[in-house]
């Protein structure tokens, strides 16, 4: 078994995480919209800027992903 890609898998894997954590992150956005719908400007700022977050997350683990393979 290749390490080099198994590396590459594991960083890979970030996307998941993101997914899962702006997947939570709206629900839980949604949710709060209907029980007070005079914040949902709060809200929403609130919500890009976790959702911004997170994709940065899943965009480093995907560039640390491709660096692996590219360096063999």
């Amino acid at each position: 078994m290749n390490l080099t890609a198994l590396g590459a898998a594991i960083a890979a894997f970030t996307g998941i995480g993101a997914g899962i954590g702006i997947g939570l992150a709206t629900a839980k956005a949604t949710d709060a919209v209907a029980r007070q719908p005079e914040a949902d400007g709060k809200i929403m700022k609130l919500l890009i800027l976790g959702c911004a977050l997170a994709e940065a997350t899943a965009i480093y683990g995907f560039v640390v992903a491709i660096m692996i393979i590219s360096s063999t």
